[in-house]
């Protein structure tokens, strides 16, 4: 007969006088680990709507969804297919938009649509071609970002003189008709038909 080493006796011993491991949850409060991936918690504050979230979200539990009549964009978080990965913080462009909490047992329900956030961004539509150029948000991001580079765009521009109120926005948003002309350089457009204008310009 082989007798037991000494070292797996010991860890035998050592297993019996000790506790489980597992935590009292819901009874008490779960106190995690440094470091440790919970529940994404998204600031209303810094979240600009840029999609960057969804574009890298592996379960592919970040949606959105947009509304060219309503100028709205849906974003829609499902965290019951959430795998906690951190990839939303990661790639976060502003790097506060979406901070992984310590909250992870709380998310436990029957319910599973309790687990759905929404928001809403406005969006930024071309007055020619009607396609979406980027959230409000985002635009205004980027160029508090960039400072004065940024409006070396004209469409920054548009967005400086809603800031400033330097002139009406009825006389800086002149209608397309019959084809986009030199006098819309001026309007909000998108790259593909801001590109159009500067093309027939040049010729």
């Amino acid at each position: 007969m082989r007798y037991p080493k000494l070292r797996e006796l010991k860890e035998a011993v050592v297993s019996l006088f000790t506790p489980a491991y597992t935590t009292r949850f819901p009874y008490e409060a779960h106190i995690p680990f440094e470091n440790f991936r919970g529940k994404p918690v998204v600031s209303e504050e810094h979240c600009v709507g840029c999609q960057t979230c969804a574009n890298v979200c592996p379960p592919g539990a970040i949606t959105y969804d947009d509304n060219k009549e309503t100028h709205t964009r849906i974003i829609v978080r499902d965290y019951g297919k959430c795998i906690f990965c951190g990839q939303c913080q990661e790639h976060c462009i502003t790097k506060e938009g979406v901070i992984l909490s310590d909250k992870i047992f709380d998310l436990s329900t029957f319910d599973r649509k309790s687990l759905i956030e929404t928001q809403e961004r406005e969006l930024i539509l071309c007055n020619s071609c009607s396609a979406i150029i980027t959230t409000r948000d985002h635009l205004r991001f980027l160029y508090s970002k960039l400072g004065p580079k940024a409006f070396s765009s004209v469409l920054n521009l548009n967005m400086l003189n809603e800031h400033l109120k330097l002139a009406e926005p009825e006389t800086t948003r002149v209608e397309v008709i019959d084809g986009l002309k030199r006098k819309d350089m001026f309007n909000i457009l998108c790259p593909n038909c801001l590109r159009q204008v500067l093309v027939k310009d040049l010729l």
